[in-house]
């Protein structure tokens, strides 16, 4: 049977990797419960998880309506 060397530091790895993730997690909560924007350099994310796009403020949108 195989021995898996770096067992140990793989599970601490993979438990950083984790908690990393859960505290950014509770992070944009806090931001959101907050109400408070996300820093510069990181779009705003919609409910759905991805970044929310502006409208084009040089297009207007009742063109089609015309």
């Amino acid at each position: 049977m195989a021995r898996r060397v770096n067992y140990g530091y793989e599970k601490f790895q993979k438990e950083a990797k984790r908690k990393k993730k859960q505290a950014e997690k509770l992070e944009k909560k806090r931001l959101k419960k907050e109400g408070v924007t996300p820093p510069e350099g990181e779009p705003a994310l919609g409910p759905d998880g991805l970044p929310i796009e502006e409208p084009d403020p040089t297009t207007p949108e009742d063109t089609a309506k015309s």
